[in-house]
C-alpha cells in the first residue's frame, strides 16, 4: 500500500510539473534542436508514467520504512533545497562542493574523503559543464572574491 500511496504523491508531483513545464516555461530562443523547453516536459511524462506503473503494479512486498530511513530520506528533501537556494548566490563550484561533501559525509565517507569529494565534484563539475559543454554556471561568491 505504501508504494502506491507514493505513485500517488509522484504522480500529483509531477502533473503539476508538468503543466509548468508545458505552460510556463518559455525560452526566447533555442540554441539546440530539441529546445531548452522540451527536457523538462520529458521529465513530467516519464515521471508520469513511472509513476503510472508504480500504481497499476501490482503488491507484491510490503515496505516498511523505518524510521532512520524516513529521516535520512526529509535530510536528502532538506539538503536538495538549501542546494536549490544557494545555488545562484555561492555559485556553481561553492555549492556543489557544500552538497557533495555533505552528502558524502552522509553516506559514510570520512571528512577528508567527503572534502576532497566535494572540492573535485565542483571543481571539475564546473570545468565539464561550463568548459566542455559551454553551459552558463553561476560564478557567485567564489568568482566575485576573485574579481571575475
Amino acid at each position: 500500500m505504501a508504494d502506491k500511496i507514493f505513485g500517488y504523491i509522484a504522480l500529483a508531483i509531477s502533473i503539476g510539473y508538468g503543466f509548468i513545464a508545458f505552460t510556463i516555461i518559455k525560452a526566447p530562443f533555442q540554441y539546440d534542436p530539441l529546445g531548452p523547453e522540451t527536457w523538462p516536459q520529458i521529465l513530467s511524462v516519464v515521471a508520469a508514467l513511472c509513476s503510472l506503473y508504480i500504481i497499476f503494479l501490482p503488491d507484491r512486498i510490503h515496505l516498511k520504512i523505518l524510521g532512520s530511513t524516513l529521516r535520512r530520506v526529509v535530510i536528502v528533501v532538506v539538503l536538495l533545497s538549501a542546494y536549490a537556494y544557494l545555488f545562484e548566490p555561492l555559485g556553481f563550484v561553492l555549492a556543489t562542493i557544500l552538497f557533495c561533501g555533505v552528502m558524502s559525509k552522509m553516506l559514510g565517507a570520512s571528512r577528508l574523503e567527503a572534502g576532497l569529494f566535494g572540492v573535485a565534484s565542483g571543481v571539475l563539475g564546473y570545468g565539464l559543464c561550463a568548459g566542455l559543454l559551454d553551459l552558463n554556471l553561476p560564478g557567485g561568491a567564489l568568482f566575485k572574491a576573485l574579481g571575475g
